[in-house]
């Protein structure tokens, strides 16, 4: 059974410790701290909901944050953090403890002081990332329940956005990337076709999680065979949507340095005529 013992309880929810292998960890979790003095011992059994900073830099950039924090906001914090992991059902990487604490710092200060930060790719990241968005919506509603505040609806997406980077390993600045491409690609589309996209519409969903699809293959390299019969028929029964799936794809091509395939303007196609029907109708 794998033990701890502790060089510094930082107050009752932080302890610096060594494990076995005489390394420097940080334990974080509601309590652990509490009494505990330096050469106690804790058990791994005890170490259940708890976060292990294994990583030396996370670890200095995690305790530069805590001399900014109260209690009660770090326990609503490690809260949220657990509430992620259990419902993700994923081991999470050590730096969404950092990230997402110094997020949650800097909203609230941002709160207390009176100002708000607009979230331009709230719908992006809605339709992108719709499980993870409904695991920061239950975090922002926790945290506005224990703390008595009201975070935005905004704060959603940043912090869905740090639950997908959290997952899947992703930097932040890469998600904010293809969400900024998303966003220039549903503003080119509205220009172009002269339509507004309803953010609350299956339409704009399945055109957003298309778009998703085709960065994901593109970052990928997986290559989709052309259907040549049915590309020449929309290239001449829909010229306005084939060439605007052409104007699309450049797009990406710049934004990502990677080719894409014809094949991906044949299914572009397909659903910007869709979007073109519904407004003629």
């Amino acid at each position: 059974m794998l033990r701890y013992i502790v060089s510094k309880a930082l107050n009752n929810n932080v302890i610096i410790a060594l494990n076995e292998n005489k390394e420097e960890v940080v334990l974080i979790g509601k309590g652990i701290g509490f009494n505990k003095k330096k050469e106690d011992v804790i058990k791994e059994e005890t170490v259940e909901k708890l976060f292990v900073l294994r990583n030396k830099v996370e670890q200095e950039n995690y305790l530069k944050l805590l001399p900014n924090m109260d209690e009660s906001i770090l326990e609503a914090i490690i809260t949220a953090t657990e509430m992620i992991k259990r419902k993700s059902n994923v081991l999470l990487k050590e730096k969404v403890h950092v990230a997402l604490t110094d997020h949650i710092l800097f909203a609230l200060t941002r709160l207390h002081r009176g100002m708000e930060i607009k979230n331009p790719f709230l719908a992006e990241t809605k339709a992108l990332y719709p499980f993870e968005y409904e695991i920061a919506a239950e975090v922002v509603d926790y945290i506005n329940h224990t703390l008595d505040i009201h975070l935005p609806e905004g704060e959603i997406g940043f912090i869905a956005l740090h639950v997908h980077s959290a997952i899947t390993d992703k930097s932040l600045s890469e998600l904010s990337t293809y969400s900024n491409l998303i966003s220039q690609i549903v503003e080119t589309i509205e220009e172009q076709l002269n339509i507004n996209i309803d953010r609350e519409s299956i339409d704009f969903f399945r055109l957003i999680r298309h778009v998703r699809y085709t960065i994901e293959r593109v970052l990928k390299g997986e290559k989709m065979e052309e259907p040549t019969k049915l590309a020449n028929l929309l290239k001449s029964e829909y010229p306005v949507c084939y060439n605007l799936s052409w104007k699309l794809i450049k797009i990406i091509q710049q934004t990502l340095k990677e080719p894409v395939y014809d094949a991906e303007a044949v299914y572009l196609t397909m659903h910007l005529q869709r979007l073109l029907v519904k407004k003629n109708s």
